[in-house]
């Protein structure tokens, strides 16, 4: 049985040293930018999403400010021109399939109305700050310092203190 294989065990049901996810980061990394040009982002592929989806059901995100120029090529050539897309995607399957081969997916209830509040409004304000900070961990923090710019090493900064006052905010209202 291929649960019983020590390979199976080692790469996909034990957790990988720091260093062995740090080199394969950094390697596909160099990888994505020496085929694409462009660094390792998230969340800016959400801005043509929202306007994909906008445009789906009726709307003109193309006559805003924001879509003309090169954002509006983007948006006018579609989900599957976009490579963001595919990567955003990649994340997601990746994530869900590490988890079930690891045999750690659950699904969780959610416990009081407060707990689901406290996450929509997480939620929300580390998509506002990611959007503000023009990127999320990835995008600002990952890309910011391996690009050797300024704005990474100032995202580390708050993105400590924002997991500091979290989870005091954490420890005080929900535990």
């Amino acid at each position: 049985m291929i649960k019983d294989s020590p390979y199976y065990n080692k790469f996909f049901k034990e957790p990988w040293s720091y260093v062995t996810g740090a080199v394969i980061l950094a390697i596909l990394n160099v990888a994505l930018f020496a085929a694409s040009g462009s660094p390792w982002g998230v969340t800016s592929v959400f801005i043509y999403w929202g306007a994909w989806i906008l445009q789906a059901l009726g709307g003109h995100p193309e006559t805003w400010a924001f879509f003309q120029g090169e954002a509006g090529k983007t948006l006018a050539n579609g989900f599957l021109a976009h490579a963001g897309s595919f990567r955003n995607i990649g994340i997601i399957v990746g994530a869900l399939l590490a988890t079930l081969l690891a045999s750690e997916f659950k699904i969780k209830k959610i416990k009081s109305g407060r707990q689901a509040i406290a996450a929509i409004l997480g939620g929300l304000l580390m998509g506002y700050g990611a959007r503000i900070s023009f990127g999320c961990n990835i995008g600002a923090l990952f890309s910011g310092i391996a690009s050797m710019s300024l704005h990474g090493w100032i995202y580390l900064v708050f993105i400590f203190f924002g997991a500091w006052v979290g989870s005091k905010l954490l420890v005080k209202f929900f535990i």
